[in-house]
């Protein structure tokens, strides 16, 4: 019957307010910048704040992923590598797109910046697509110049003829308390983009090397010589302080309580791990 929900199950908005309705912010971890070319994508961004609530059911194991960065490029070879993705249950957020060096931006969370080996496209964000979405499209690269990876917030700088592209800015999120996800900045030949608000790392200055994207906020890497990597994802769950968690093993986390909630931070998750409620 429409309406009807099952545990487990995203709630409708219809629904009535429940202490097992959870928030969520799901942030996956950033692309790796290319090498002398365009910045990494974001890691995708999920939250309660802009969808549904997640209803779970008591006594039940959930899924937690906790992604990691993707490798800077170290040579004209090697392209950045998309991140990892971060999931919560049956919701995923895709790894951030790879910076690229000679070839278009790659796709993900938020889209990787395109090359600077010549005229190159920026990547798609929103890969595969969600709704809300996740993240936007990275900015276009041209000859020395890479383009801007995209950012939770913002699509990514595209280059122009005498500066790189600045990476896309992250999206600002009460649940995590801080600012998530931004784009890397990509390299440029007499300049260097500059890193996304929310972890995103800038780009190197001509033979200089990019600057990493920041732990913990899935910010995209700065492309250079080497290119920054990734910085890995974050997961956070707030819930109704009557509710207790339990965590598999190789869980990682902070717990803070105010205002009759609970607000649990993960930093370290992997595929195998689980969190259930009672």
């Amino acid at each position: 019957m429409i309406g009807n929900l099952t545990a487990g199950s995203l709630s409708a908005a219809t629904s009535a307010p429940s202490i097992l309705d959870i928030d969520y912010l799901i942030v996956a971890g950033g692309g790796g910048g290319g090498w002398a070319g365009g910045g990494g994508g974001g890691g995708g961004l999920r939250t309660s704040l802009t969808a549904s609530k997640f209803r779970i059911a008591l006594s039940t194991n959930y899924t937690l992923t906790v992604g990691a960065g993707g490798a800077g490029g170290t040579s004209g070879s090697i392209a950045g590598v998309q991140g990892n993705n971060s999931v919560f249950a049956t919701l995923t957020s895709a790894g951030g797109g790879a910076g690229q060096r000679n070839a278009v931006g790659g796709n993900g969370g938020s889209g990787g910046g395109g090359g600077s080996d010549n005229t190159y496209a920026g990547g798609s964000g929103n890969t595969p697509s969600t709704s809300p979405s996740q993240g936007n499209d990275g900015g276009g690269g041209v000859s020395s110049y890479g383009g801007g990876g995209g950012g939770a917030g913002a699509v990514g700088g595209a280059a122009t003829v005498s500066a790189a592209g600045n990476g896309g800015n992250g999206s600002s999120n009460s649940i995590g308390g801080g600012t998530y996800s931004g784009g890397g900045g990509g390299r440029g030949f007499t300049n260097n983009g500059s890193g996304g608000t929310g972890g995103g790392g800038a780009g190197g200055f001509a033979g200089g090397a990019g600057t990493s994207g920041t732990i913990y906020t899935g910010g995209g890497g700065g492309g250079g010589q080497d290119s920054g990597s990734g910085g890995k994802g974050f997961i956070a769950l707030k819930f109704d302080s009557s509710l207790t968690p339990t965590f598999s093993g190789g869980v990682s986390y902070t717990t803070t309580t105010a205002g009759g909630f609970t607000t649990v931070g993960i930093e370290a998750a992997g595929v195998s791990d689980t969190v259930s409620w009672a």
